[in-house]
């Protein structure tokens, strides 16, 4: 039977909103019938407006004020709900007509719309995992209130759901979190210290937009996702692994207590995995390209080296605390990455700045949600200072 769906997408200008646009598409001509309904970005107007323009949305969100006022000038009478600002952006995700969101929004600022679409009581595909790694009691409590669903697109996060499908939770003995190593798996640490900002946001194998590729570069992204993982699928830090396997083919993987383990693979395109949220627990066709095992010469893997990708154990330290443990990690990160992308910090200070912000700065237990923004807050206040910037 054909589904019928209204999409909104946060984030629809950024990498995950452009190939969620694409996955509609796809599906729409595979049968299917997906309608968006809202576009929000921050600034790319331009954009937004070509979209706008193919896939004709019941309305559209610029978060920038003055970006609004311009794309105003764009629509030449065009019978479109336009809205802006923080509080535009809050009215749609509590009021607006749409059954899936897409939440894509880059960081920490993918929070708060992702609570409301939840209180609403919608679908949310997140792409956006720092929502969960800064807040995920308060996601996941604000979920099963709402009768909302939580569906990951993280390939890793994908590929773990798909894994389950059919299990017993209680036969879980770990996750198998995979990580292609970025550019710089095969450098040493001394290497590490002349990285510039070209060299990091070249990614051997994902196309992704400039913090998340440099979170991969770091593997800080592994770390978040050890995070995430953990709120998703209920399980301790100590079931949760991360292993470099650079041809990214298998996405992640699940061992269970017999011995077996599931893989799940595919090509590294990020439109498998969003199609997969937008359709769990069904599946429908595609024309993504497929593996070509006869090409696949071989799949390796190996431990993560953790001396020099020191990141990892951050994230690991932040978890077992807990509380605000995670925000202040996650603000920490954010700020030192921008710091990074201005080249105002060399690479291996990203790093250095969230080890001392987690070992400096106070941890509350049990956090509201104002707690976890004053957390964020005080984190990029101190690693901007400690910068010097």
């Amino acid at each position: 039977m054909k589904t019928k769906k209204k999409v909104a997408i946060l984030g629809s200008t950024g990498s995950i909103g452009k190939s969620s646009l694409d996955v509609i598409t796809s599906m729409n001509d595979h049968g299917e019938d997906y309608s968006v309904s809202y576009l929000v970005t921050n600034k790319n107007i331009d954009l937004l407006y070509q979209q706008v323009k193919r896939y004709k949305p019941k309305g559209v969100v610029v978060i920038d004020l003055e970006q609004a006022g311009r794309f105003m000038t764009y629509l030449n009478g065009d019978k479109l709900e336009v809205h802006s600002g923080e509080r535009g952006l809050m009215d749609v995700m509590s009021g607006g007509e749409f059954d899936v969101l897409i939440s894509s929004l880059v960081g920490f600022a993918g929070l708060r719309p992702t609570l409301l679409a939840l209180r609403a009581g919608k679908t949310v595909a997140l792409a956006n995992k720092e929502t969960l790694v800064v807040a995920g009691e308060i996601v996941n409590e604000t979920a099963r209130a709402n009768n909302a669903t939580l569906v990951p697109v993280d390939s890793e996060h994908s590929a773990i759901l798909q894994c389950f499908k059919g299990e017993d939770r209680d036969s879980i003995a770990r996750l198998i979190l995979t990580a292609s190593g970025g550019p710089f798996l095969n450098r040493s640490k001394s290497e590490l210290e002349k990285v510039t900002v070209e060299e990091a946001l070249n990614h051997p194998n994902w196309r992704m937009g400039n913090k998340i590729t440099v979170d991969s570069a770091t593997l800080m992204n592994k770390g978040l996702e050890v995070i995430e993982a953990h709120y998703l699928f209920d399980l301790p830090p100590e079931k949760i692994d991360i292993v470099v396997h650079p041809q990214s083919i298998i996405h992640s993987m699940v061992e269970f207590i017999d011995g077996s383990v599931k893989a799940q693979l595919g090509i590294p395109d990020m439109k498998i995995p969003i199609q997969y949220a937008l359709t769990y627990p069904e599946r429908v066709g595609s024309g993504y390209q497929r593996i070509d095992f006869e090409k696949v010469s071989q799949l390796t893997f190996m431990k993560p080296d953790k001396e020099k990708f020191t990141l990892i154990s951050c994230a690991y330290d932040a978890l077992e605390c807990g509380g605000t443990a995670t925000a202040v990690l996650n603000a920490a990160n954010e700020a030192a990455v921008d710091l990074f992308l201005q080249r105002k910090i060399g690479f291996l200070r990203i790093a250095e700045l969230v080890r001392k912000a987690l070992d400096t700065l106070p941890k509350k237990s049990s956090p509201d949600i104002d707690e976890i923004f004053e957390a964020d807050a005080t984190a990029r206040r101190f690693v901007y200072q400690e910068a010097g910037h």
